[in-house]
């Protein structure tokens, strides 16, 4: 794996990290504790979480790990959580007002057992708390040394500007990651958010590198996701996404493309897929998922596999975003490019300044 920064911070962590969702609940404690244990013994550092993963299942199994560990094991990772999702029945209970937040911020430092997590992350917008309430507790959390860094996750490219911004006018560290959901299944982020993130210097996290598991291959036209996956789980997430894909005949088109490529290299389609993705400009870290040690070193291997220009291009040319003419496809880009002398776009002479 390759080190990269943590978005615009001085804090450096692996270019691939691990994801914790079923931790301690499709995933058993000593299935996750050597996954764990072989990420680190990998080079992994970047693992991330949430308060509502297993509904506090997650941070509790890894507050396990990090107790039965020796310190020079766990040191070297950079710990990431999230707040804002329901947390119980009471109308206070969500979002990203300083109330909800500051209470599950301390939960979850007392299921993981530390008094600091690296990365804080805001798990979506709410549309109801000013961003000035939540932009100032995240600044009196850093000041209290309860997190380090904060980020935020499926936000819209106005939304996070407007993080930023309110960060900048409050004179609080503005965030330096955005988590969001992007995959060869997934790019609809690369239209307005990801160039908002780029603009502000913010890290890209990518959340359900492999689609939920389509983009492993081992789903077909055919035939449904069993149970014991999470594509045929009874996880409402799961249900909906798997349910949307399945229906879309383009992805089993960019499946398809996936396998013929991964016949090609020599990989497994997953492998691919995440090679893909670990190699998009912007990226700090895809996400990945694995249950179990040989999973883990499969995608792990995705770091080590460049894919050349062929296969990315064909790979690119058939997972393209469907978007308008307007503001977001050819007509829009045309009627917002900048010109010089001569007619050839500003981008082209200046490259990529952001």
């Amino acid at each position: 794996m390759q080190n990269r920064t943590l978005g615009n911070s001085g804090t450096i962590v692996s270019s691939m990290a691990l994801g914790t969702m079923d931790f301690g609940t499709m995933t058993s404690e000593d299935d996750s504790f050597n996954v764990l244990d072989a990420f680190v013994e990998a080079g992994g550092t970047l693992i991330d979480t949430a308060d509502v993963y297993g509904g506090g299942a997650s941070e509790k199994t890894l507050g396990k790990w990090f107790a039965s560990r020796a310190a020079d094991t766990t040191e070297p990772v950079v710990l990431a959580t999230k707040g804002r999702s329901p947390a119980g029945d009471g109308t206070n209970d969500q979002g990203n007002s300083r109330r909800h937040l500051d209470r599950q911020l301390n939960q979850s430092l007392r299921r993981l057992g530390r008094e600091n997590v690296d990365l804080y992350q805001l798990h979506a917008w709410d549309p109801l708390t000013p961003v000035e309430e939540t932009v100032a507790f995240l600044g009196d959390a850093i000041s209290a040394g309860k997190i380090h860094s904060w980020g935020i996750s499926n936000f819209t490219g106005w939304q996070l500007q407007l993080m930023v911004s309110t960060a900048r006018a409050l004179g609080v560290a503005a965030p330096v990651t955005l988590q969001q959901q992007y995959s060869l299944l997934s790019r609809e982020s690369e239209s307005d958010v990801f160039p908002g993130a780029a603009y502000n210097h913010v890290g890209l996290l990518a959340w359900s590198p492999l689609a939920d598991g389509f983009l492993t291959g081992k789903y077909s036209r055919e035939d449904n996701p069993t149970s014991s996956t999470r594509a045929g789980s009874d996880n409402p997430i799961y249900q909906f996404t798997a349910g949307y894909r399945a229906a879309d005949p383009r992805t089993w088109d960019i499946v398809d493309a996936v396998v013929k490529a991964a016949d090609e290299v020599g990989a497994s389609p997953a492998r691919v897929a995440l090679s893909w993705l670990h190699d998009r400009s912007g990226l700090v870290a895809p996400i990945i998922g694995a249950r179990n040690v040989d999973q883990l070193h499969d995608n792990l291997a995705a770091a080590d596999l460049h894919l050349d220009a062929a296969v990315r291009n064909r790979l690119d040319e058939i997972s393209a975003p469907r978007v308008g003419q307007y503001p977001y496809g050819p007509f829009g880009a045309a009627q917002r490019a900048r010109t010089v002398e001569g007619g050839a776009p500003l981008a082209a002479v200046i490259g990529d300044a952001k």
